[in-house]
């Protein structure tokens, strides 16, 4: 009987890692939110996820299959978070102040928050790929808000949302949490 030779035991070594492809979607995230869209690379992917580099191609059909798996996963945790605060509401003054707290701590929690999204209108605004994707993420949004309001004021609600969340995370005068509940109830009560 011969023994193993350094190829042999590098395939026994192989390592079984089911989260792997999750850990890569992860990664990518963190990548853009540090080196924006322009800057991730499948290598600076790997490299942050640490997985072989031949793992990128194995799981994702290129580079923008690897930024739609990315964002989706994105755009999924944001609109969970508004169907999680809005399920909640038991009735419609509970659901304005569950669209304010949306706006004043759950959107754009982070920095890394706020250039996720950036990026992922810049490339919605280029890419029909990626435009459906936010269009998807803004049906999603607008049901939540639909559990409590008509569609044109959860449609507005969700502009609001977008607008008012932009403002607080790059305006230094941002709205005091009182003024976006005002806000808000001006749009639901008229």
């Amino acid at each position: 009987m011969s023994s193993p030779t350094p190829d042999d035991r590098a395939r026994q070594v192989r390592r079984v890692d089911p989260q792997r492809r999750d850990r890569i979607i992860d990664a990518c995230l963190d990548v853009i939110a540090a080196h924006a869209v322009a800057g991730t690379s499948h290598r600076k992917v790997a490299a942050a996820a640490d997985v072989p580099l031949g793992s990128m191609t194995y799981h994702f059909d290129g580079m923008e299959g690897l930024l739609q798996a990315a964002f989706a996963r994105f755009a999924d945790s944001v609109a969970d978070q508004f169907d999680r605060r809005l399920a909640a509401a038991a009735d419609r003054a509970e659901a304005e102040l569950a669209v304010a707290t949306l706006i004043t701590t759950d959107v754009f929690r982070t920095q890394r928050d706020v250039v996720l999204t950036h990026e992922l209108y810049t490339l919605a605004a280029r890419d029909p790929e990626f435009r459906r994707l936010t269009e998807q993420w803004m049906a999603r949004s607008r049901a939540a808000l639909e559990r409590h309001f008509d569609p044109v004021t959860a449609r507005v609600l969700d502009a609001l949302i977008e607008g008012l969340t932009i403002h607080r995370a790059l305006d230094r005068t941002s709205y005091a949490d009182g003024e976006v509940l005002a806000g808000v109830r001006r749009v639901t009560r008229g």
